[in-house]
């Protein structure tokens, strides 16, 4: 199959391009720059109007089996947009529906979409989220997510397109950036920790697996269409996640052991009650669907993904 992915040279981009031409697809990179793909991968540096100018067959990127569509406007902490809102619409809802409009005119049959966990919500409803639960985003970033994915399903259905939405948890691996570098460079410095006592268990996804499980959706000889969980299938606590981080870069975690009432106190003083929120509560999601119907599970465990991803960090700092 020759199947197009957006935001190609992004983290999970790069990843998915490598597993998907390993396993013997075609791949056409859609870029906003030129990038140093990998060799054997079709490189199409597209405008960076968010997909209008494709939509409309300019430049065309056909012909393709498959969208797998990453490319978004990101979560960020501190947004500064006048309004957020509108700014994540414009890219992750018509911005999609322009790819989507992209992928038939290219041939595509179908779709699928990455979207985030946020889009459910901050929380979980006391048990990991199922694929056919109410979602509730609260920020403007999971708000449009959502918007995108109730979007996309009604286009789908008009135009005859398959629709797939996946919704990954924490994403990590060779590459990671954000709060899960951060986490990784404290521990590595022997920085003490005040998470010892934080018992909440977290979905992840390692990144080589988020990227089989979009593989194995956009090239099913199986129908597909709707929302899919993809996880490792184990659900670490938040200082489970840290001792394992800290096994893997062979250095003590230095975990001290706070209260959770405590910690959300000092949230409440220093004015960061979202962040020790999202710290000290539990967030899960439940893979059943991709099990049961593509009959797929993930290829790395957490420990070995943690392993590449620490040889990784290891290697980064040696440069």
């Amino acid at each position: 199959m020759q199947i197009a992915v957006s935001g190609a040279n992004g983290f999970v981009g790069r990843a998915l391009c490598r597993i998907l031409k390993n396993a013997g697809h075609g791949v056409t990179a859609l870029v906003r720059r030129p990038s140093c793909m990998e060799e054997g991968v079709l490189e199409r540096v597209i405008p960076d109007d968010h997909f209008a100018s494709v939509a409309r067959g300019n430049p065309a990127i056909g012909p393709i089996d498959a969208f797998v569509h990453l490319a978004a406007r990101v979560h960020v902490m501190q947004d500064a947009a006048t309004d957020p809102l509108a700014e994540y619409r414009a890219v992750n809802v018509k911005g999609t529906l322009d790819a989507a409009s992209a992928a038939l005119q290219a041939g595509a049959r179908r779709f699928v979409f990455v979207s985030s966990v946020k889009a459910l919500g901050e929380g979980e409803p006391g048990r990991p989220w199922r694929e056919d639960d109410k979602p509730a985003p609260t920020d403007p970033y999971g708000i449009s997510k959502f918007e995108a994915e109730q979007a996309l399903l009604a286009f789908g259905q008009a135009r005859g397109l398959e629709v797939a939405i996946v919704r990954p948890p924490l994403v990590y691996g060779p590459g990671v950036r954000a709060n899960f570098l951060g986490l990784m460079r404290a521990i590595a410095r022997g920085i003490p920790l005040p998470i010892g006592s934080v018992e909440a268990r977290r979905s992840m996804v390692y990144v080589d697996n988020l990227a089989d499980a979009l593989r194995a959706l956009a090239t099913s000889s199986r129908p597909v269409h709707g929302v899919y969980h993809v996880t490792d299938d184990d659900d670490l606590t938040v200082a489970g996640m840290a001792r394992a981080i800290g096994v893997a870069l062979d250095r003590p975690a230095r975990l001290l052991p706070v209260p959770v009432g405590l910690l959300r106190g000092v949230g409440r003083v220093t004015g960061k009650v979202a962040q020790v929120d999202r710290l000290t509560s539990p967030l899960r999601v439940s893979g059943v669907r991709m099990r049961a119907e593509l009959d797929w599970t993930p290829p790395w465990t957490v420990a070995q993904g943690l392993a590449e991803t620490a040889r990784d960090f290891n290697a980064s700092q040696m440069q």
